[in-house]
């Protein structure tokens, strides 16, 4: 079977990015901690692994220069709504696909993988730039020109599987796959709950509603 990494954040649209990937390829996740405020989606992160038997590294990072409502304690998560139009909100932290990238894929090429798989989506998002399909066109072109597998013809492939994908299709994705829901974490908070409040609390909780099924987490 051929191998891949998988970039797992804990959420849900990773660990169904994760099933998806287990199907196809033999993985190896891969988990950021770089100062983001909550903490207990790395807890959620390993735990997803663990059940899964997939062979995971914990990546720890420093951003000081924070830069996002995600990591800067000075900077409040905004709560109370689902943004619309085209302003990009605070809680984007700047360059981060382009920083997990870079990662993953020197990762996949140092262990022959041929792909790297990562759970963003361009439906049901918060207009972040690096979650829209031309983003990874040009991170794909980045590798075939600037790698060794690339020059060679062979770059290393970004596998973005629920992209066009609405939140309430992946979560019924991800319970066809039997993806254990309550082990996942959406909520930007600190906390050992979810809030309620922030926005990715907000997208879950419509995406169950709409999907007809109740979210495991909040009865865990």
């Amino acid at each position: 079977m051929k191998k891949a990494v998988v970039l797992l954040s804990g959420g849900m649209d990773s660990a169904v990015t994760l099933y998806m990937a287990m199907r196809r390829y033999e993985c190896s996740a891969l988990i950021f901690d770089y100062g983001q405020k909550a903490v207990k989606e790395l807890e959620c992160a390993e735990t997803l692994c663990r059940d899964a038997s997939v062979r995971y590294h914990v990546m720890k990072i420093d951003m000081p220069w924070k830069g996002s409502a995600l990591l800067d304690e000075a900077t409040e998560i905004p709560g109370g709504d689902i943004s619309a139009g085209a302003d990009i909100p605070v809680t984007y932290v700047p360059s981060r696909n382009i920083i997990f990238l870079s990662f993953a894929s020197s990762f996949a090429e140092s262990i022959g993988a041929g792909a790297v798989c990562i759970g963003a989506h361009q439906l049901d998002y918060s207009n972040y730039p690096d979650c829209r399909s031309d983003f990874f066109d040009s991170y794909r072109e980045t590798l075939r020109l600037g790698t060794r597998q690339g020059v060679q013809g062979n770059p290393v492939k970004i596998v973005t599987p629920v992209i066009d994908m609405s939140k309430r299709e992946i979560i019924l994705k991800g319970a066809e796959l039997g993806v254990p829901f309550e082990k996942t974490w959406s909520c930007y908070a600190r906390g050992q709950h979810p809030c309620g409040k922030c926005e990715s609390c907000l997208l879950r909780a419509r995406a169950f509603e709409q999907a007809g099924i109740e979210d495991p987490l909040l009865n865990n």
